[in-house]
């Protein structure tokens, strides 16, 4: 029930609504007097009525008064559970707001002093339960595994010879364990923490190897008791060696080929015995320790200067235990999975890395000590050239069989690029202050003759047994050849290219520097042309006289020091080349797409590509053929400058002999010789000049280059006399009203030219046709002047009326020369000259 309609109900009776409504009553029901009868009835009705509904009223009054009481009642203990209420929710509310702070992770920047939520105790105590379950099993797994291990221990400590395959069952339990945890590892993807089962499966593996280890060991152990009545690790008497011992050892030594082979059964696809055989490290670590006892300890024996004694032990132990490998050893091995396998090479390789450790432990003490560090690399080569000769061929990985490398103790050091940067950088350094040294020598620009100490062989390449050569060209050849000794070993050919580029390469560009700045100081001093050495000059100083220094014959000298130096150093190259050692390098250069690469960068080195043949992809050239090439051009210079200096200072003193002889007082001046040819005084000067010359050169050039350089060299001259004194002789006219030359002038042409051939003949020694070849022009020109008329009647007629060719023939009769090389027409100029034509 509504409040409202409450609130209606408790309001007093309406006495008007009630007078109406019983109005309304008695007009609806009494509306005429007849119906009046029934109105004492309805009366006694309306009394009784109101007397029901008054007790009704007092009834409901009472019942209201009730309810009321009851209503208030209730109302005040509502209102006391209202405010218990609201103090309950204030209550709540905090502990709403405290439960709400500590629900935030102590993993939040706003709380990290924090102590963790109760759900991240809860995961945090859930994830530790699970490291927990892992670690057990983890630990189960290693458990079983260590039991099994000792199991196999046991199993083989109680295990008498010969050995068979139930001995090891307890180790195949293992292996088999073993795998199946590595499998179950493997397939489990999400097992606690990948990384933990990969440690596991190695932590396993490793107790495995280990027990392998030991197991080898115990038989190891019997080998060896029985090794030390057989005196090992000194060479073994066999023969010798006592009927019980020597079954002993073939019983141990059996045993543990066995267990090799139970072993690589097992295992199946590892690498059981890939290091070597078993009894073959027993053997080889007894001379790993007695080599640890002389070259790893404080002994004398241990010096980083000597590195060929530790290197010479091992070779000494492998030829002293070469018959026992191969006479005893070996047939050992017969009826074995390792019958084909060489025990001697099987042995060498197990003692290779007591070499390949000691030398990573020397090699960082001398890499600040350049010699020695060379010593020791020029050492670990020649052991390895020792081993191959000895037939043993060093194991080598797959990488390295891809560059076609061949191993050996040395590639520890050759394969570290910084210990092999510093053994180049030290050899560089030595080869440039041997190079600086030699330079800088007193005597580096003297010459000599060849050295008697060469080989035959060398002696009799292109012609050097009389080339001539500077103490300076000497020693940079033996220097250049001694780099190539100490690299030659090298077994990688990109090694052998890097010295070559680095050390020999520079060395001889430096030498040809030097020589050619010399012909450049030369020219300077000169002013005039490119002649000498400067460090063969050999005087110093502001008051030296340059034109005593670059005339005559010591000027002449210095330039043939420079070409003799050319030439020395060129042959050398030339003969290098031809060389099995260089033309095997120049060959992998071009094969190798590095190499080659590296090869064309450097600018002394033949471009490939210009040298190759159409038919072939190998170079026709050598390596040196760059060098070459340079240094002949030098030494072509370097002669150009002497024909010239030779040419050009006998030219400067037959300038008085053509200025006397077109003189009016040439005639009185002349010299009667006995045969009555006058010789002018003032030719004698540039003859003895000429005479000087050539009697150096003789002495100091080969026969080959000094034949070469004196036709040039007379050449010239008799050119430049046949045009001065002959042809386009001052004072001649032509034509018509021509003036010769009278019959002393013409004379005296003749006695000159033959004069300067006789004299070229005394100097050189040589015989009279061939030092008339480079005179011919002259010569012939002289004999057609100074011979009698009837002598050159038939050339006259020949020349100057014939016109065939027979004019040659007429010529060679009265010359002996033919022409000479006169062409008809200056021919025709020589006769018109004689007076008597």
């Amino acid at each position: 029930m509504s409040s409202q309609k409450i609130q209606r109900l408790l309001e007093p009776p309406n006495v008007s609504a009630a007078h109406r409504s019983a109005l309304e009553y008695f007009n609806s029901n009494f509306a005429h007097i007849d119906n009046l009868d029934g109105i004492d009835q309805v009366l006694s009705q309306t009394k009784a009525r109101s007397s029901e509904l008054q007790r009704q009223l007092s009834a409901s009054q009472q019942s209201i008064d009730s309810l009321i009481t009851k209503t208030r009642v209730a109302a005040l203990a509502n209102l006391d559970t209202a405010r218990g209420l609201a103090e309950d929710r204030e209550s709540i509310e905090n502990e709403m707001t405290y439960l709400s702070y500590e629900l935030v992770s102590s993993l939040s920047p706003s709380k990290s002093e924090a102590n963790p939520t109760l759900l991240e105790d809860i995961e945090t105590m859930h994830r530790i339960l699970k490291e927990l379950e892992s670690v057990r099993a983890y630990v189960a797994v290693i458990e079983r595994t260590l039991t099994l291990s000792e199991g196999a221990l046991a199993q083989l400590r109680a295990t008498t010879s010969p050995l068979s395959k139930s001995s090891t069952s307890e180790y195949s339990r293992l292996s088999a364990f073993v795998s199946s945890v590595g499998q179950a590892c493997d397939s489990v993807q999400d097992i606690g923490s990948a990384e933990q089962s990969l440690h596991l499966v190695t932590f396993v593996r490793r107790i495995r190897d280990k027990t392998w280890l030991d197991i080898k060991e115990i038989f190891s152990t019997k080998l060896n008791s029985v090794l030390e009545n057989l005196q090992w690790p000194m060479a073994v008497d066999y023969p010798a060696a006592s009927v019980h011992d020597r079954k002993s050892f073939e019983t141990a030594f059996k045993d543990l080929i066995l267990l090799q082979e139970i072993g690589e059964n097992i295992e199946g696809s590892t690498n059981q015995g890939s290091q070597g055989l078993y009894p073959l490290e027993t053997l080889a670590h007894a001379i790993s320790l007695r080599f640890k006892y002389h070259f790893e300890t404080e002994r004398e024996t241990n010096r980083l200067d000597k590195p060929e004694w530790y290197l010479s032990h091992i070779i000494n132990v492998a030829l002293d235990h070469r018959p026992f490998m191969d006479n005893v050893i070996q047939r050992l091995l017969l009826g074995t999975k390792y019958q084909y396998v060489n025990a001697w090479q099987n042995y060498i390789t197990l003692l290779v890395p007591i070499l390949e450790r000691k030398l990573r432990r020397t090699v960082p003490t001398v890499l600040s000590r350049p010699a020695l560090l060379a010593h020791t690399v020029y050492q670990a080569l020649i052991f390895d050239s020792n081993m191959r000769e000895l037939g043993y061929e060093f194991v080598v990985g797959t990488e390295a069989k891809k560059t076609e490398e061949k191993g050996g103790v040395s590639s520890v050091i050759l394969c570290q690029k910084e210990w092999f940067d510093a053994w180049l950088e030290g050899e560089k350094k030595f080869a440039e202050d041997q190079y600086h040294e030699i330079i800088s020598s007193p005597d580096a620009w003297v010459i000599v003759d060849d050295d008697s100490s060469e080989s035959d062989e060398h002696k009799l390449s292109r012609s050097m047994a009389e080339l001539k050569a500077t103490n300076s060209a000497r020693r940079i050849k033996a220097l250049v050849e001694q780099v190539t000794d100490r690299y030659s070993p090298l077994p990688s050919f990109a090694h052998r290219t890097r010295f070559l580029i680095h050390i020999q390469l520079p060395i001889l560009e430096q030498y040809y520097s030097r020589v050619s700045s010399s012909l450049d100081a030369f020219e300077t001093l000169s002013s005039a042309l490119v002649r000498a050495v400067p460090g063969a000059l050999g005087v110093e100083g502001p008051k030296t006289d340059s034109r005593k220094l670059t005339g005559g014959v010591e000027g002449s000298q210095r330039l043939c020091k420079a070409l003799l130096s050319a030439r020395y150093v060129e042959s050398a190259m030339q003969r290098w080349g031809e060389e099995e050692f260089f033309l095997e390098l120049w060959t992998e250069i071009n094969h190798q797409t590095a190499l080659r690469s590296r090869a064309e960068m450097h600018p002394s080195l033949p471009n490939s590509a210009d040298h190759q043949s159409s038919k072939s992809d190998i170079p026709n050239c050598t390596i040196f053929e760059e060098l070459i090439t340079q240094y002949t051009k030098l030494a072509s210079r370097a002669e150009d400058i002497l024909v010239s200096q030779v040419c050009g200072e006998t030219e400067s003193a037959l300038k008085p002999h053509f200025v006397a002889i077109t003189s009016p007082k040439d005639g009185s001046d002349a010299q009667n010789a006995d045969d009555g040819i006058a010789v002018p005084p003032s030719l004698l000067p540039s003859i003895a000049l000429l005479s000087a010359h050539l009697t150096f050169l003789r002495n100091t050039l080969p026969t080959a280059v000094t034949t070469q350089v004196y036709r040039r060299i007379a050449t010239l001259i008799s050119e430049h006399i046949l045009q001065r004194e002959v042809l386009f002789r001052p004072g001649l006219t032509r034509g018509q009203f021509r003036t010769g030359l009278s019959r002393e002038q013409a004379r005296s042409v003749h006695a000159e030219s033959e004069l300067w051939a006789e004299t070229c003949q005394v100097a050189l020694r040589t015989s009279r046709a061939r030092a008339e070849g480079p005179w011919a022009r002259l010569l012939v020109a002289g004999r057609l002047l100074g011979a009698r008329r009837q002598e050159v009647d038939r050339a006259v007629k020949e020349v100057l009326g014939g016109q065939g060719d027979g004019w040659e023939d007429a010529l060679d009769v009265a010359t002996s020369l033919g022409s000479g090389g006169l062409g008809k027409e200056e021919v025709k100029t020589v006769l018109r000259l004689r007076d008597d034509l």
